[in-house]
């Protein structure tokens, strides 16, 4: 695995746990439980605005954070690329 690679995977963590632990600011809940209770708001969220059936607001829940994900992995190869070059 190449550094570019490397750089990008570590940005789409970093990147997921911050869009959790901003939809867990302020709650109760133990930190183990953060990522369902952020994944379960967001589907809430997205039925509740949109008045969605609920396996749908469950798929687009999940799609988000795959989005999430890999916009941060693409976001921390190009910086890596800007900053040390193409190699």
């Amino acid at each position: 695995m190449n550094n570019r690679k490397l750089a990008g995977i570590i940005t789409a963590v970093i990147g997921l746990w911050a869009t959790i632990v901003f939809f867990n600011a302020g709650m109760d809940t133990s930190i183990f439980s953060w990522p369902l209770e952020a994944y379960l708001g967001v589907a809430f969220s997205i039925g509740w605005l949109t008045g969605i059936p609920n396996f749908l607001a469950y798929l687009l829940a999940a799609l988000l954070f795959t989005l999430i994900t890999v916009a941060c992995y693409k976001l921390g190869s190009w910086v890596y690329g800007l900053i040390f070059g193409r190699g």
